[in-house]
């Protein structure tokens, strides 16, 4: 359970953030934030299902200041360069999404069956980001945080890590291998005992998966995003099969794989270790295994979207010689 320092008070967090003095906006987070830390260590049993069940400070913020700097940001572009309205919805959905997972109770569900927790991590790492990706809010958020923020995005240190991240074999790599890596049976008892773990474990899947969908799903040509669509449709097959493998393994197994959810209690009797067991392991086999045939399309059509800009500036360019 994270704890709540005296030194971090409201309006020194809210400075932080806020870029200088603190805006109202920032405050009201900051203390939503006490407000809710206070609830859930000593009046837990009285917060609603959509309230969280263990709060956390780190994950409240990684949302709250997004979503501020996302509305400020959209103020401040001029009415011609906003993003549309599906983006905008886009991006509020998979922030929802990342939230309801693992801020209300859906996270004590995921905490006692395993299908639950396949279920949770696949919103973590998948569709959340899957969907914040598609809306591309990067430039949005920027223009909308203070200039702090703005200014660590341009140091070396995190434009190198960026980029490292964008190199398609790393990308590969880290999206399957942390799956893998936390499917461990002896690695993911551990996580889910130690909350230091776990909190990493957390962090790793949405980090990962907001850059690897950034990478896949970037709407920009070659010039722009440093990869090819085709190096970008590549990447959305190329994860599936190690995915729908793992899955398989989990799904098809005779033996309980995962002890902590029979040593912790499971909340249903009646779905045995095995088939709690199956069922987590379709999960891991099957919606990811969708999701990938659904950013190949996605890829496919940028490029063809970014194929007919290019061919609508040509004809623009050639008409003072056309004549048309």
């Amino acid at each position: 359970m994270p704890v709540f320092t005296s030194p971090w008070t409201s309006a020194r967090v809210s400075s932080v953030l806020s870029g200088g003095r603190p805006s109202l906006a920032a405050t009201i987070i900051v203390a939503t934030s006490a407000i809710l830390w206070w609830l859930s260590t000593f009046h837990a049993a009285a917060m609603p299902s959509w309230a969280p069940w263990d709060f956390s400070f780190s994950w409240f913020y990684a949302t709250a200041f997004p979503l501020l700097w996302y509305v400020r940001g959209w103020r401040r572009t001029p009415a011609e360069r906003r993003p549309g309205w599906w983006r905008v919805a886009l991006f509020l959905l998979g922030m929802a999404l990342i939230y309801a997972v693992l801020q209300t109770r859906l996270e004590y569900l995921a905490q006692h069956m395993f299908f639950l927790n396949r279920l949770q991590h696949v919103v973590m790492h998948h569709l959340g980001p899957f969907l914040i990706a598609l809306a591309w809010p990067w430039a949005t958020i920027l223009a909308g945080a203070p200039p702090a923020v703005s200014r660590l995005v341009e140091t070396k240190p995190v434009r190198r890590l960026l980029a490292a991240s964008r190199q398609p074999v790393v990308a590969a790599f880290l999206f399957v291998g942390l799956i893998a890596l936390w499917l461990i049976p002896d690695v993911h008892f551990r996580a889910m005992i130690d909350p230091d773990l776990y909190l990493v474990m957390n962090w790793t899947m949405v980090g990962d998966g907001v850059l690897f969908w950034s990478l896949v799903l970037d709407p920009r040509d070659r010039s722009e995003a440093g990869t090819s669509f085709g190096v970008r449709a590549l990447l959305a097959v190329a994860i599936m099969f190690p995915q729908i493998a793992i899955g398989a393994v989990i799904a098809l197994s005779t033996r309980d794989l995962y002890a902590f959810y029979t040593w912790c209690g499971r909340l249903y009797p009646s779905i045995g270790p095995l088939d709690d067991q199956n069922y987590g392991g379709l999960i891991v086999w099957i919606p990811p295994a969708m999701m990938s045939v659904v950013a190949l399309i996605l890829v496919l059509n940028a490029l063809r979207l970014n194929e007919e800009r290019q061919s609508e500036g040509q004809e623009v360019m050639a008409a003072p010689w056309t004549g048309r």
